[in-house]
């Protein structure tokens, strides 16, 4: 019996989506570890012909497959006709040939996820700021740069101020990159609406990451006080502030109304309040998603399926449109 993918289906190679009967010995293939995205090697390739398939139904696609070829699961590796309902492990297949960043731990990293907390826009592909202080923009993109290694500029722009009835000028730093927009994403729980948006713990590595954080954050959504020394950190994300207090060893009393300030005090890191904490920079590049359903297919006519199978090295998976996969035992 045939236990991979059919002919026409959509592997995965390094050098882009290919279907599964176009798979030469010695071609790349994008595979997971973890939820990394890595590289294995095509040692050999194998055609079966069968007359039973399976349509694996999933969130994103319809493939079609042997009946025994392994899909990972959440409770481990599943055959195909066995994983209806199951989630299994999936990566988007559109990003795979993007830029993967090395994003460097450190105060411009701390000062680029704080300033962008507090007043940047993080879109489906990009990360932008836009400001008005031109100086304010300035080291945004000299931290974004130190940090990512991405190019970035400053922009004049205007913008509009309800206030005022009229357009301001202003400056802009936008950069393109989906894994950037993803890291941030992964940094702030998921969700980085300035409402929604959690504490990125990822900045608690050591006092100067976090020191950036803070410098970047206060300069977007904060001021210094003129009464004591230290400065003023503002936002309605109530347990954004909630969770940063601890850190900086200050109280915090919610705003019955309107937005809610947080102390920052110019000695806050002698209070012995900080533990440092490691968590990943980059971020997860796959998911789990639902198997809705498992269809079984049967060769109409004399024609059969044709199935390819693949040995692989050093890993021996390999995707199938995103979908993680891999030969029985």
């Amino acid at each position: 019996m045939g236990y991979g993918p059919t002919s026409k289906m959509l592997v995965n190679l390094v050098d882009g989506c290919v279907q599964a009967k176009n798979v030469a010995p010695g071609s790349a293939m994008w595979t997971l570890d973890g939820d990394r995205t890595v590289q294995t090697t095509v040692v050999d390739v194998t055609a079966v012909k069968g007359r039973q398939a399976v349509d694996v139904v999933t969130d994103h696609m319809t493939f079609t497959a042997g009946p025994d070829l392994l899909l990972l699961t959440t409770d481990g590796w599943a055959p195909a006709a066995d994983a209806a309902g199951a989630a299994i492990a999936w990566t988007h297949a559109k990003k795979l040939c993007r830029e993967r960043l090395t994003i460097k731990p450190g105060y411009e990293f701390g000062y680029f996820v704080g300033a962008t907390c507090a007043d940047g826009t993080v879109g489906k592909n990009y990360v932008s700021l836009v400001v008005n202080e031109e100086d304010f923009a300035s080291r945004y993109a000299t931290a974004l740069t130190a940090c990512t290694g991405l190019p970035a500029r400053l922009e004049a722009v205007s913008r509009p101020s309800g206030y005022l009835k009229r357009d301001l000028p202003g400056f802009r730093v936008r950069v393109v990159s989906s894994y950037l927009s993803d890291a941030m994403r992964h940094y702030v729980g998921g969700d980085p609406h300035h409402m929604r948006q959690r504490f990125p713990r990822v900045v608690l590595r050591d006092i100067d990451t976090v020191e950036g954080f803070l410098d970047g954050y206060i300069e977007g959504d904060g001021y210094r006080s003129r009464q004591w020394r230290g400065r003023v950190m503002t936002s309605a994300n109530v347990p954004f502030l909630a969770e940063l207090a601890p850190v900086i060893g200050a109280r915090f009393t919610p705003a019955s109304a309107g937005a809610s300030r947080l102390c920052v005090s110019d000695r806050w890191a002698g209070r012995g309040t900080f533990v440092p904490e490691h968590h990943r920079i980059s971020p997860p590049e796959s998911t789990w998603i639902k198997v809705h359903e498992v269809r079984p297919r049967t060769a109409l006519g004399a024609k059969p399926f044709t199935f390819y199978s693949y040995r692989l090295a050093p890993y021996p998976t390999f995707l199938v449109n995103g979908h993680l996969v891999r030969e029985p035992w």
